[in-house]
């Protein structure tokens, strides 16, 4: 029969893996560039560092969020129509200038969700073939840029509008497409 004395278990303990609590590379990729820009800008716009202030700030940036910055916005209840409201677990951390990398990670034992959002894979529009992507990646194009597609039926209409509006919202694509 074996027996245990209470110093081979605390041993034991030691030396055992610690739990991996550190985000892994890559996760929560939305969480950490939002609110390092986030914080930034309240250095540069130099907003007071106490609860009150950094949530003010951060409700007004969720208001301009787009995309997963805005689903992110949503998740820690910084969104009007915001089931939840974890906007404390962002402002009094940040409050006492905690890192951003920190701050997401206690986000993320809150609400997995928070560190499951990506950025969507940016477009090489100077090197893609238009004519091979998808009807919803074209549209995703326009949507990025802020326009539509009012009247567009086919795949065609589509790749012609962005060939269009390519000089005005990617002229180095547009330049690099020309050169081909």
């Amino acid at each position: 029969m074996l027996s245990v004395s209470g110093l081979s278990v605390a041993l034991a303990l030691v030396l055992l893996p610690a739990s991996t609590e550190a985000l892994k590379e890559g996760e929560c990729e939305v969480c950490i560039a939002f609110l390092g820009r986030f914080y930034d800008s309240l250095k540069d716009n130099e907003v007071a560092f106490n609860n009150v202030d950094i949530e003010k700030a951060l409700t007004k940036s969720c208001n301009d969020a787009k995309g997963k910055e805005n689903r992110f916005c949503y998740y820690i209840g910084a969104t009007s129509d915001a089931a939840t409201k974890m906007i404390n677990e962002v402002s009094k951390p940040m409050s006492h200038h905690v890192p951003v990398e920190k701050i997401c990670e206690k986000l993320k034992k809150k609400d997995s969700q928070i560190c499951e959002l990506k950025y969507d894979k940016q477009l090489d529009l100077s090197t893609v073939d238009l004519k091979k992507l998808k009807v919803k990646d074209l549209k995703k194009v326009l949507e990025d840029w802020g326009e539509s597609c009012k009247g567009c039926a086919e795949k065609s209409d589509f790749i012609r509008k962005i060939t269009e509006l390519m000089p005005k919202y990617a002229p180095a694509a547009a330049r690099a497409r020309t050169e081909l």
